[in-house]
């Protein structure tokens, strides 16, 4: 069975997840910050009108308007060549895919990317003004957040201290077929495997990956040298392993066991470990980290207490890949929920952070990304680029950016 595909970005969803709520969110994502020592405290997603279970359900229905004329923006040059750049990378997607929003259809982006994949040595901003005009999207009152990529210890060959491994995708985890176990409540078969005798059960947990499940199958892509570290990579689904000799190893999510994913920062609140109190610990994902390593034995059951065990696959790409299945660029890639924001349209963000300031491309998702002006930043990979995600939680306005004629058709006020 081929593994199952998402989104690079769950590289942002989790680490919100270890956050007291127990959320599998980044950083956001996505969403997914791996610290050595220290840090930002992640923040939490907003609970604002925008993330209600009674939101309009795409971008059409909760209101579609004309905004400013693109020349009133503020557009940087770099800004704005980051932008184009990851625009072109979209655009073979952009062409042929549906848009969940409701305001694109493929052929609307036809004469943007052509013109894209041409545009020398013109402005980059003159590019975006010239195909794009701005809509909003209900009051277009934004919130972001910001994921990056996590960075931990690991190599393509066993050495003295890199001893976790990093496991493929296993040829024996697989759908039930139908009759042989009950339908999920998406009417899809559960994950699984098949026994000997021919009877469909669970798959190995993680609990019994760590005693050696998997061992000898030949199924080790990598091995990382710290399991704690690689707990949190694999929550965060992908990611980048740096040898001794500097060489780095991208991998990214390739499927998972089936079993459910339980947030450890829950487990500890119920257990009365998060807190500011003697012996309690923040329920941030260092807070979490600085219990497991205090307490090796109880921190090791309280990682197996997450039954779910994430595969990887090595990535030969230069970044990560986001939702649109091409890589995510620090700076330039957003994350958004598709059913407000064409995937691959650039993004207008005006917030109370002048580093999310300026143009986006919606290139990713995230479980914590939901309704309308909702966003996430990508930062790239490092120490800055962890400390920038980390502490990024902004507000301000938001605009869409479609081809030019869409509002027209969609009889935008």
């Amino acid at each position: 069975m081929a593994p199952a595909v998402v989104s690079g970005r769950s590289i942002r969803d989790a680490w919100r997840a270890l956050l007291i709520g127990g959320l599998l969110a980044t950083l956001a994502a996505c969403g997914g910050v791996i610290p050595k020592t220290g840090g930002p405290r992640p923040t939490l997603p907003p609970t604002g009108p925008t993330t209600l279970p009674s939101s309009p359900q795409n971008a059409l229905a909760a209101g579609v308007r004309r905004g400013p004329a693109l020349s009133a923006l503020r557009m940087g040059a770099a800004d704005a060549a980051g932008a184009l750049a990851s625009f072109r990378e979209s655009c073979p997607k952009l062409i042929v895919r549906k848009d969940g929003s409701g305001l694109t259809r493929p052929e609307d982006w036809r004469q943007a990317c052509t013109a894209a994949v041409n545009w020398g040595a013109g402005s980059p901003a003159l590019f975006f003004s010239s195909f794009f005009e701005a809509a909003r999207i209900g009051d277009g009152s934004s919130y972001a957040t910001g994921y990056y990529e996590p960075e931990i210890a690991g190599g393509r060959t066993p050495q003295p201290g890199y001893t976790v491994p990093v496991y493929a995708f296993p040829p024996d985890l697989v759908r039930a077929k139908p009759g042989d176990a009950p339908p999920l409540s998406s009417g899809r078969m559960p994950l699984g495997r098949y026994a000997p005798d021919g009877t469909f059960t669970s798959y190995f947990d993680r609990a019994q990956i760590d005693a050696g499940a998997l061992a000898g199958k030949g199924l080790e892509i990598a091995w990382a040298a710290d399991p704690v570290e690689f707990f949190f990579l694999q929550v965060q689904g992908s990611g980048r392993l740096v040898a001794p000799d500097g060489t780095v190893t991208r991998i990214g999510y390739a499927g998972q066991n089936g079993l459910p994913y339980t947030g450890i920062g829950g487990v500890m609140r119920d257990q009365g470990l998060v807190g500011s109190g003697p012996g309690q610990y923040s329920g941030s994902m260092q807070g979490i980290m600085q219990y497991v390593r205090e307490h090796p034995v109880e921190g090791r059951a309280l990682m197996e207490r997450n039954r779910s065990w994430v595969f990887f696959k090595v990535l030969n790409g230069d970044g990560p890949l986001g939702a649109l299945n091409v890589p995510v660029r620090a700076g330039n890639s957003v994350a958004v929920d598709p059913r407000y924001v064409p995937l691959g349209a650039p993004v207008y963000l005006d917030m109370d952070r002048r580093e999310a300031n300026g143009l986006w491309i919606a290139q990713d998702t995230g479980g914590a990304i939901k309704g309308a002006n909702r966003f996430d930043t990508f930062w790239g990979a490092g120490s800055q680029a962890r400390l920038t995600a980390g502490g990024m939680s902004g507000r301000g306005n938001a605009l869409i950016l479609l081809p030019k004629g869409v509002l027209t058709r969609l009889g935008a006020r």
